[in-house]
């Protein structure tokens, strides 16, 4: 949902962005690539250091723009199967790096075990949520339910580190992780039983 939203409410702002990156011939995988980079460099470089607060502000600049890959695909009429691919799959790469940094710092300087080990289920659980989707439409099914989509967890993530990084208490972080770690876990149950009744159902 607010993928969408964002989505929509963005397009606008990126559109004179994306001219001038057609006019300089950069591609749109160029874009996706770039914008990756910067996430990780974010993640792993600041935060992973214990930056929380520039790390976030980083990340979360790279993923308001994130757009831009597609609204340069739509106007150089790059869309297609190969750029979805591409973008979805350094989306991924991206929240791998912003959860391992948060685990390396809070197992090393940040002083918080806990909280590095909700980072990693987090992790671990996030990985398995579109997985279970993607296996899905290929068996045929649909498995587009669940509590939180990627926007929603980002977001949540980028709060706490932010919050954390201007001085919150490190739990307040840990009980984010802690809810989106429960809230992934629910949306794999409710996947694997969403399927589950479309396959038993559907002719053999």
């Amino acid at each position: 949902m607010l993928n969408t939203v964002a989505r929509a409410r963005t397009e606008a702002i990126f559109t004179p962005l994306a001219r001038l990156l057609r006019r300089a011939g950069v591609s749109p995988d160029a874009v996706t690539l770039v914008g990756t980079a910067v996430v990780v460099a974010g993640s792993l470089g600041l935060m992973g250091t214990g930056h929380l607060l520039a790390g976030t502000l980083v990340v979360a600049v790279a993923a308001f723009a994130d757009n831009v890959d597609g609204v340069l695909a739509r106007m150089t009429g790059r869309t297609g199967p190969w750029g979805a691919f591409l973008d979805s799959t350094m989306d991924r790469v991206g929240d791998a790096a912003l959860l391992t940094g948060i685990a390396i710092w809070f197992i090393g300087g940040g002083d918080s075990p806990a909280v590095a080990v909700l980072a990693v289920a987090c992790l671990a659980l996030g990985s398995l949520v579109p997985y279970a989707r993607a296996k899905a439409e290929a068996l045929g099914a649909s498995a587009a339910v669940g509590l939180a989509e990627r926007a929603e967890r980002l977001v949540a993530v980028l709060v706490g580190t932010g919050v954390v990084g201007l001085g919150a208490p490190t739990w307040v972080l840990g009980g984010i992780l802690a809810l989106l770690a429960v809230a992934s876990a629910a949306t794999i149950v409710q996947r694997t039983l969403v399927v589950r009744a479309q396959l038993s159902s559907a002719p053999r």
